[in-house]
């Protein structure tokens, strides 16, 4: 089983994986947050900051990249190969109103001609590896059947499928009917994303998807950052490497972030998913919510994890 960890905006930067590897492993490959190439340059300077070769040395790392224009995704992916990357991904799954408005991510999916047009010329142009992260449509899972013809035209590295539409965000149960037909009729090694919590979670979806060998977590790897070592059956989260980890990606925002303001907001976002581990920690958890400067935060994050119990078996909550 190869396992991967899914891009998330804001929170699985170079930082979050250097330190993922350091302390836990167990990825296979670590894909980007989305890079927004446009006409006017390739990367911003934050972005640049992220697949900077220096800044992912030892780890396989995917640069995923948001665009509807063929010509800005090949600009892009050519800057990234003199980087020495191997391999790009297109994002066809992210949900967001503000980028599906543009027709990009899972907004792309509702012009058939436009993305047939595009994977064209993208795989006709670049000589390096591609992989499609997509959903099954904008608006009804049927609209997957089109699409997976679309794919099924193209030789990607992996077709990552998150089986649900762009309309359902992240609610609703993932449509398992329509990744199990993908694993039968896909010309494209598959790869299943969506809702793999925790190990149990993963048995049960095994159980289902007996021929996949492919998954890429994210949610459930943020609340529990060794969620690859469990489901492999190795050792689950410790709080010492808990604090460990923390502790390093809090200290890797501080060496590119001024002041403690924007820090917290880093850290805080992170606490979103981190919370989960602590189910009676939720007074302490306020208090690292309302922390002002990052000396009350770290007691504050010292009496959560020194007086809670930790349960990395619950994998992650939305309702935390």
């Amino acid at each position: 089983m190869k396992i991967y960890l899914a891009p998330m905006e804001g929170i699985t930067s170079y930082i979050f994986r250097n330190a993922h590897h350091k302390y836990f492993g167990g990825i296979d490959k670590y894909f980007t947050p989305f890079l927004a190439p446009n006409q006017a340059h390739a990367f911003m300077p934050r972005e640049k900051r992220d697949v900077l070769p220096e800044h992912n040395e030892g780890l396989y790392v995917v640069p995923q990249i948001l665009t509807n224009q063929a010509e800005h995704f090949m600009k892009a992916a050519k800057e990234l190969k003199e980087m020495g990357y191997e391999e790009v991904n297109l994002n066809l799954g992210c949900p967001s109103g503000t980028v599906t408005a543009k027709r990009r991510g899972a907004g792309f999916l509702s012009d058939l001609e436009g993305l047939d047009d595009f994977l064209d010329q993208i795989f006709m142009e670049l000589d390096m590896k591609i992989s499609v992260k997509t959903r099954l449509g904008v608006e009804d899972p049927e609209e997957f059947y089109q699409l997976l013809e679309i794919y099924n035209q193209f030789p990607m590295e992996e077709l990552i499928i998150h089986p649900r539409v762009q309309k359902d965000f992240y609610k609703n149960q993932p449509r398992m009917e329509y990744f199990s037909m993908a694993v039968e009729e896909s010309k494209n090694p598959v790869c299943y994303n969506g809702n793999i919590f925790s190990r149990e979670g993963y048995i049960e979806w095994k159980q289902q998807c007996p021929k996949v060998d492919l998954i890429m977590i994210g949610r459930g790897a943020i609340a529990n950052p060794a969620l690859s070592n469990a489901i492999r059956g190795e050792s689950n989260l410790s709080k010492e490497d808990f604090l460990h980890f923390h502790d390093e990606v809090c200290q890797g925002y501080t060496t590119w972030m001024n002041g403690d303001r924007n820090v917290l907001f880093k850290m805080k976002e992170l606490w979103y998913y981190f919370g989960c581990l602590f189910p009676d920690g939720k007074k302490q958890l306020k208090k690292i919510k309302k922390c002002q400067n990052l000396k009350a935060y770290d007691a504050a994050v010292k009496e959560l994890v020194d007086g809670c119990q930790m349960q990395p078996e619950r994998g992650f909550l939305s309702a935390v």
